[in-house]
């Protein structure tokens, strides 16, 4: 090995560090939770996620621009590509279903660990997921314009959480 630092974290240290980072988001919210109750930790998680994702699709779409006449199939790649830089597939997995010609797509989730850990640890009353503010910060970063809508959540009882995203004109 040479006295260079490597560019990138091999794979297994790239998934540690992701956990870690969801490690020390779960435990905040929770210490904001106990401290100043639920509706702030709400609030403000779904203020940081934002902040994050935009942050991450800003630096992502620096070497990856989504051209200004992307379809919907190359936006849902992109963010597909943003869910997995995010998260580990242990933690989340997710598909981009359903497009039209309109520009219009869905993205199903079909596994999601922060509800699984959150139920885990008895907090999942009164949660609120801040999923519609993550792709809000997706889309910001990444210099695109959508519409975007939960139309099943895994919170609510439904079995996959699914999102219906419209490109704007």
């Amino acid at each position: 090995m040479t006295d260079t630092a490597r560019d990138s974290p091999l794979p297994q240290e790239t998934a540690l560090l992701r956990q870690g980072w969801w490690l020390h988001d779960a435990r905040w919210y929770q210490a904001v939770k106990t401290r100043f109750g639920q509706e702030a930790a709400n609030e403000l998680n779904a203020e940081v996620m934002q902040f994050v994702a935009r942050r991450i699709a800003t630096v992502h779409s620096r070497q990856h621009p989504v051209a200004d006449d992307a379809g919907p199939e190359e936006v849902a790649a992109t963010l597909e590509t943003l869910a997995r830089l995010m998260f580990t597939s242990a933690m989340v997995q997710l598909d981009s279903t359903e497009f039209d010609d309109d520009g219009g797509w869905e993205t199903v989730v079909s596994k999601h660990y922060a509800l699984r850990m959150l139920k885990a640890s008895r907090s999942l009353d009164g949660y609120r997921c801040p999923c519609t503010e993550l792709r809000a910060g997706w889309f910001e970063g990444i210099g695109v314009q959508a519409s975007d809508e939960v139309v099943e959540c895994m919170r609510d009882g439904a079995a996959v959480c699914r999102f219906r995203a419209r490109l704007k004109s």
